[in-house]
């Protein structure tokens, strides 16, 4: 059925079929429905209150309201291309059911504070699911540190072999990423949490509205100060993207390694069944397909940021069409980051150590040579001087084809005469790993420490 303008008095000939379908949003905005349905209820609210339109009508809006909010969420609302977006698509409803008292409920706002106030309280809403969604991957992290306490693993720099470290430390990391990005979004929610109806079209409105009892009625902290800044402002759909960018990096660099711990190469861990998928072709094959696939939709979100940062990049004050496509990349970087945390936190939680297999690689690649110029140094040695001849001790192990640990007395003796029979327990992997004690280490001590005070949320 064919819809008339609500904005059409101006225009004397139909806007075109491919144009209507072009610049619609209602494909992609109805997700928007309850915001927007919430929004219109503390309009009507405040309308009513301030004497602008009748309180007779603002219970037949917000009952008409109602009612839409629960035709829409029963699946039995039609939502229609001419009207454009999920604003229109509301309004029109609402008159339709409700007469003349539905057409007052636009007074003394626009479309454009409209949707800048349900975008606000989609993120909003979005964001609290967000942080909620990281406190499961923390969780999950925790307990994988906690069960595998005093597993020791090969640490890497340059992916070579560099010194060893716990399992749990390892995990931890990501504890300590994954609250930075948790705080991120905590943050810019402070940011985005001000309410912008009120604002018009740009320049505000003519009729005594009272914007402090909206936003005390939708929970907003604080209202806009500008109506030009309100309605033309997305940079905190651009700070959660950035946020959110740098929490896939996290969720990509962690993938990586879970797809390089898993081959049959390094053999560190097994990823549950429920978490891969096999080859059409190859039997043996177990893919391990969801990290790989939040390894690539990394890449996604870094588009949908800087799609929005080039749409906003060259807009003159104050609203314009193009602010349109902020929407699709937010959407879809929400779904994505959501999508990307939910499976993460239940893939962690069920993956499995090969401690075994983790103790051995650690032994291997010279990883206590630093334990050893230590050593040297706690012997009187210069560090400069010790590293020389630990150095040395190394390429004399690859020549022969042995490990430090393996190094007789008189093969130690080639390089320093100030080595005993004590460099033995000195490079034991438990001895390297709990000789770095300070805060922050690797040590076992510091460790356990550390998850208490995660789990204590400080």
């Amino acid at each position: 059925m064919a819809h008339e303008k609500l904005w059409g008095g101006r225009f004397t000939q139909p806007t075109d079929k491919f144009v209507e379908e072009f610049t619609a949003s209602i494909q992609f905005d109805k997700r928007l429905y309850h915001q927007d349905i919430r929004g219109s209820i503390a309009h009507a609210r405040m309308l009513g209150k301030q004497g602008i339109i009748p309180m007779a009508d603002v219970e037949e809006i917000v009952h008409g309201l109602q009612a839409i909010l629960d035709q829409i969420e029963a699946g039995k609302f039609d939502f229609s291309v001419s009207l454009e977006d999920i604003h229109m698509n509301i309004e029109a409803r609402l008159s339709q059911r409700i007469g003349e008292a539905g057409k007052r409920l636009h007074t003394g706002r626009s479309r454009n504070d409209q949707v800048a106030l349900d975008i606000r309280l989609y993120l909003r809403d979005e964001l609290v699911e967000i942080s909620a969604y990281l406190d499961l991957l923390i969780d999950s992290l925790i307990f994988q540190a906690e069960e595998n306490l005093g597993v020791i693993m090969p640490g890497y720099t340059h992916l070579q072999t560099a010194q060893p470290i716990l399992f749990s430390h390892h995990m931890l990391a990501y504890v300590e990423m994954f609250k930075r990005d948790k705080g991120r979004m905590e943050d810019c929610l402070r940011r985005m949490n001000v309410m912008p109806l009120g604002a018009g079209a740009l320049a505000g409105t003519t009729f005594p509205i009272d914007r402090e009892h909206v936003a005390e009625l939708l929970d907003f902290p604080e209202v806009t100060r500008n109506s030009l800044d309100s309605v033309s402002d997305r940079d905190f759909a651009l700070e959660f993207m950035g946020a959110a960018s740098i929490l896939m990096m996290h969720l990509s660099r962690f993938s990586e390694e879970l797809i390089l711990w898993s081959t049959s190469e390094f053999r560190f861990i097994e990823l549950s069944d429920s978490f891969c998928t096999g080859s059409s072709i190859m039997p043996q094959k177990k893919n391990p397909d969801v990290p790989e696939l939040v390894r690539g939709k990394t890449g996604r979100v870094y588009g949908n940021l800087m799609a929005l940062l080039t749409v906003m990049k060259s807009l003159p004050l104050a609203y314009n069409k193009d602010m349109q496509e902020d929407k699709e990349p937010l959407f879809d970087t929400i779904d994505t980051v959501k999508g990307s945390l939910k499976i993460f936190a239940d893939m962690i939680r069920e993956l499995r150590v090969n401690s075994q297999t983790m103790r051995q690689a650690a032994a291997k690649g010279f990883s206590t040579a630093t334990d050893v110029a230590d050593y040297l140094v706690r012997k009187g040695m210069p560090f400069r001087d010790a590293h020389e001849v630990v150095g040395k001790a190394v390429r004399y192990c690859v020549e022969n084809g042995k490990e430090l640990p393996e190094l007789a007395m008189t093969e130690w003796h080639l390089f320093s005469a100030r080595i005993d029979e004590d460099i033995r327990e000195a490079i034991t992997l438990e001895a390297s790993v709990n000789a770095r004690a300070a805060t922050g280490g690797t040590a076992l001590e510091r460790v356990k420490e550390e998850i208490e005070r995660v789990k204590a949320g400080k």
